[in-house]
């Protein structure tokens, strides 16, 4: 676990968290762990009835727990509607994930900053970072070690860049980004013509890329330039590790996108989108609002239903994949039944012939 120096009351977590609790108010914990490893100073929680007989014999001093749960009146619990998100406001006030992630603080004599950059107040710059030419870093934000943010390029305010990110010329982050170990933002469309020769000529992406507020962005994605304007990724969209958004792409605000998906040129997605893992989506094609695309979904033409769920390659209508799904499981049976057929049409043949 994180190094953690805080401490809080059954009483104060009810208050901080919104919550109802049951037991000793003054009961106090400093950490948080599973129900199987919790101790007495630990806080735990049971999201899934499956555990309930875990929970009983947990050590943990406090557990959150919804209001079908039954009670031990001699243990402490905080009890609301969604016990998943008490606990992660709970972890939250008990670490700070700015103090915890690195050792250093302020900015390292190794970082090397040029002198025309800008930089906020309360800003901590790790071991071996490079800030290029009229760079601006707002107030609060951390960048990692071996980072690299690149000329002109604008980060709001109490940002977390994650150490050996790279984030290329001219590109936009909002306030509150996240970007973990690895990311590239502003690395070159893939973009070549091809000459009579059959040799490829590189295409100049001229554009940036644009990341609005509240955006995580997982390990090892890379974020495509545009070629002329802006690749954007809207307001609060959570993206996972070793996913590929091309030039020219616009993700909507609160898109959720699975590890391993590529989303090729120009698409844009509507709000609230999700994709699962390795899902594919050709370039030029939009998705609408609250549209759902099941793990490994290949999206090769737009999809225009709003809050549509989809499945397959190419991607069609959830509830259709599964009919035809059904019908591919039977395709056994359905080989056997021709096979039979074709043996009593010729049977029947042979006697007409006779």
């Amino acid at each position: 676990m994180p190094d953690n120096n805080n401490s809080f009351s059954l009483l104060e977590l009810a208050e901080l968290t919104s919550t109802t609790y049951a037991g000793d108010p003054t009961y106090r914990i400093t950490n948080i762990d599973t129900l199987e490893s919790a101790t007495s100073s630990d806080i735990s929680f049971l999201a899934n009835p499956r555990y309930t007989e875990m929970m009983k014999s947990s050590q943990a001093g406090i557990v959150c727990v919804d209001d079908t749960v039954s009670l031990d009146p001699e243990r402490n619990y905080l009890i609301s509607s969604d016990p998943s998100r008490t606990f992660q406001t709970i972890v939250e006030a008990l670490y700070d994930k700015k103090d915890n992630y690195s050792g250093f603080t302020g900015i390292h004599p190794t970082a090397a900053i040029h002198e025309s950059a800008s930089i906020g107040e309360n800003v901590t710059i790790g071991p071996f970072a490079v800030i290029d030419r009229k760079a601006m870093i707002g107030d609060n934000t951390v960048i990692g070690a071996m980072t690299c943010i690149g000329y002109k390029v604008v980060i709001g305010k109490d940002c977390l860049i994650y150490p050996s990110c790279v984030i290329r010329e001219l590109s936009l982050l909002g306030d509150r980004v996240i970007l973990q170990p690895g990311v590239v933002i502003g690395s070159c469309g893939f973009g070549f013509t091809t000459t009579k020769d059959g040799s490829h000529k590189k295409l100049e992406q001229l554009g940036i890329v644009i990341i609005e507020d509240d955006v995580e962005i997982g390990a090892n994605t890379t974020i495509d330039r545009s070629r002329f304007k802006a690749t954007k990724i809207g307001k609060g969209t959570k993206i996972d590790n070793l996913v590929q958004i091309a030039h020219n792409v616009e993700i909507g605000e609160g898109n959720l996108i699975a590890a391993q998906t590529g989303i090729a040129g120009s698409s844009k997605t509507g709000k609230n989108v999700m994709m699962g893992g390795q899902v594919g989506v050709l370039g030029h094609v939009e998705i609408a609002d609250h549209a759902m695309i099941a793990t490994r979904g290949g999206v090769s033409k737009s999809l225009t239903k709003k809050g549509g769920k989809y499945r397959g390659s190419p991607a069609i209508d959830i509830h259709e994949y599964h009919r035809q799904e059904v019908h591919v499981r039977k395709l056994k049976d359905y080989a056997s039944t021709l096979k039979n057929l074709h043996a009593k049409v010729e049977a029947l043949e042979s006697q007409l012939k006779n």
